[in-house]
């Protein structure tokens, strides 16, 4: 069979496959992944055979040791792992023959077993078997035919990357007699020991994919390879190779169909064929989570509802209706944390200078949050302070607990608790003074539980 015939047979087969794959996608279920679910909720391996055409050239061109090249079978093997919808990585591996000729000998006398490497023309043919070619790309998706989908159906790719092909070259002389490297290859003229040339390269490809079902897609691309040596044919380059110069450098390609099949549970979709923008639109259109929004909407309203009510306080004397247990006291009226008024003994003829003598406000451990108990001592307080003139110091204290630095900023924060209750009440701030002195001034002994309560306080001084 010729190559025009098999460029015929793979193209008729590949058009089936086109039609094949694109009725396959359009029966394809939508996927119930979450745009911000991550990729647990995906397959995201894929194991995928292929086999293709193998020749000693690229379509982008370049120089060749050999002016006809034959297309050869090749066959392969990936792995590849979906690090997201856009980009992968694919552990890739290739066998088969390359294999090319002279078809004007030139006739020149071989030269390669003793005077270095031959030269084009010197050589009537060659065939190397790639016994394997190994490496790992990154492969990109780079758009799809049917974005406006869930989930595609066409991928178009590239991918590039790194590998080590070994493979044994072997050619025909000028004079007949055939060289095999086999067994015996070396940096120049097969003289080494090995069994393979073993070469570094790097491969760039293209491809399309064709999803046929949830689980397989078929494949189609055009990878080069980039060899870093010269040696791939047995033959080096003569405008290039001089004594302590490099070589030309040997390359390959490899035109190709295979099918890939995805890895991992049925109960997730595969992320290859994953489009986030469409999956976006999808869920901004879904009814159920339209529902759940109005649903949450009517919640906010409730709580708007509740909070508004326990706020009221229909006789304005700041506690609201439903801890009000002295209902419509009248505008003005100083009360309590119930709501209720509160009784001053008789204003004196003469306002003092300062106010009268109050008891320490006492405080929980470790806390500068007054207790409700204090609140009737704050509110004389505060009339006192009100109804008179002059200024009080507010002396924050606390017991031997803890680290000087803590307890002094402890005591400043009760201090200011104290001083923030009083301007709440109407008392002008600037009449007010705070101080903290920490544990340094104990009103009773913190050798006792009972001293150190009676040190955590704040102390009103004239």
């Amino acid at each position: 069979m010729n190559y025009s015939t098999i460029k015929k047979i793979v193209a008729l087969s590949l058009v089936g496959i086109v039609g094949l794959t694109t009725a396959k996608a359009q029966d394809a279920p939508s996927s119930t992944a979450k745009i911000f679910g991550g990729t647990a909720q995906y397959r995201t391996w894929s194991l995928g055979i292929n086999s293709g055409l193998l020749v000693p050239h690229v379509i982008i061109g370049g120089t060749n040791d050999y002016n006809t090249s034959d297309a050869s079978l090749g066959y392969g093997l990936t792995l590849r792992k979906q690090l997201g919808h856009a980009f992968g990585l694919e552990l890739a591996a290739l066998k088969g023959r390359l294999s090319g000729s002279n078809e004007a000998n030139d006739g020149v006398t071989n030269n390669n077993i003793n005077n270095g490497p031959p030269v084009l023309g010197s050589n009537k043919s060659f065939k190397t078997d790639l016994n394997l070619a190994l490496s790992l790309s990154g492969v990109v998706n780079v758009a799809t035919i049917d974005f406006l989908r869930r989930e595609n159906a066409v991928n178009f790719l590239v991918k590039a990357g790194m590998g080590i092909a070994h493979y044994a070259p072997s050619y025909v002389a000028a004079s007949g007699v055939t060289v095999d490297w086999t067994n015996h290859a070396g940096e120049y003229n097969g003289t080494g020991t090995r069994k393979n040339v073993h070469e570094l390269f790097i491969p760039v490809g293209v491809g399309v994919k064709f999803k046929v079902s949830d689980r397989v897609n078929f494949d189609l691309g055009y990878n080069m390879y980039f060899l870093d040596g010269d040696n791939l044919d047995a033959t080096y380059a003569p405008a290039t190779y001089a004594p302590g110069k490099p070589l030309a450098k040997d390359k390959w390609s490899y035109a190709y169909a295979g099918v890939e099949f995805s890895l991992g549970s049925t109960a997730k979709p595969n992320l290859d064929w994953v489009n986030p923008v469409a999956m976006m639109y999808d869920e901004l259109n879904d009814p159920t989570l339209r529902q759940e929004l109005e649903a949450l909407k009517g919640r906010v309203s409730t709580l708007e509802t509740t909070v508004a009510t326990l706020s009221a306080d229909a006789d304005g004397d700041g506690v609201s209706n439903k801890f009000d247990k002295c209902a419509g006291t009248p505008a003005g009226t100083v009360v309590d944390g119930s709501g209720c008024p509160i009784k001053f003994p008789e204003p004196v003829a003469a306002a003092p200078a300062a106010p009268a003598s109050f008891p320490a406000i006492q405080f929980e451990f470790d806390s500068s949050v007054l207790r409700t108990s204090s609140y009737p001592t704050l509110d004389q307080l505060a009339s006192s302070l009100k109804a008179a003139s002059g200024s009080v110091t507010l002396e924050g204290h606390s017991s031997n607990e803890g680290t000087d630095k803590y307890n002094q900023s402890l005591s400043v924060d009760r201090s200011t608790s104290v001083k923030t209750y009083l301007v709440n009440a109407g008392v002008d701030a600037s009449r007010i003074n705070t101080a903290g002195y920490g544990e340094t001034r104990p009103l009773a002994s913190n050798a006792t539980e009972e001293g150190r309560i009676a040190n955590r306080r704040v102390e009103i001084k004239k």
